[in-house]
């Protein structure tokens, strides 16, 4: 660190000693800072002109996925994870993908689509994932792993997703003949807000059975 001195040419001689010795590396300090601006800029620059590609093309597999065209909405799809699989796109094309794939009827390649996905470490893309894969093992008859998976999940499943899964839960029990713990699962899933005229009949018919027989 430089010192201060009382005159004029006791600062000059200083100046010339402490540049002596550190002009070498001031300089080279210098170099790096302007590298690493430019580097940071070209980073920065490079990142957003491919979230528009990225987003250019996710706009494509919206279009594709609307107008119900499934091979055409995949192909996109993995041409979106190959070139920005680095990108939020990328996952949020794979559900998309996975809904193409069930269209096709495609079950063993949809589950693995949501595999991978439920290990995002976005909440709800994980999540939505799990969602999907629950209701495919409903359709599929997997109900007690099913609810295996659920178990799984409740620790890490917020709010937001706790009445939807209760509400599979429910679903899941009913399938299995065992309607006492789904009318359960309905009742915490319409705690949660999770209300729905659908939710409610599904309630409604399991507990009609248990009124006529106290009536008998």
């Amino acid at each position: 660190m430089m010192e201060v001195y009382n005159s004029d040419e006791e600062q000059v001689e200083a100046l010339k000693r402490w540049w002596k010795a550190n002009g070498t590396s001031v300089i080279a300090g210098v170099i790096i800072g302007v590298a690493m601006i430019g580097g940071w800029n070209f980073w920065k620059s490079n990142q957003e002109r491919k979230a528009l590609q990225a987003s250019a093309i996710y706009e494509q597999l919206l279009l594709a996925v609307k107008e119900d065209k499934s091979v055409t909405a995949i192909k996109i799809s993995e041409a979106l994870e190959k070139e920005f699989g680095s990108t939020a796109y990328a996952e949020i094309g794979l559900l998309l993908e996975a809904k193409a794939k069930i269209q096709l009827n495609e079950i063993p390649a949809t589950k693995e689509i949501l595999g991978k996905l439920k290990t995002s470490s976005d909440f709800v893309i994980k999540n939505l994932a799990t969602v999907r894969t629950l209701r495919i093992m409903l359709a599929t008859g997997e109900y007690e792993q099913g609810l295996q998976l659920i178990a799984d999940m409740e620790p890490q499943a917020g709010d937001s997703f706790t009445g939807i899964y209760e509400e599979l839960k429910g679903d899941l029990y009913v399938e299995l003949k065992r309607l006492g713990v789904a009318r359960t699962a309905y009742q915490n899933a319409l705690r949660t807000g999770n209300f729905s005229p659908l939710l409610q009949s599904k309630l409604d018919d399991i507990s009609v059975p248990e009124i006529e027989e106290i009536k008998e």
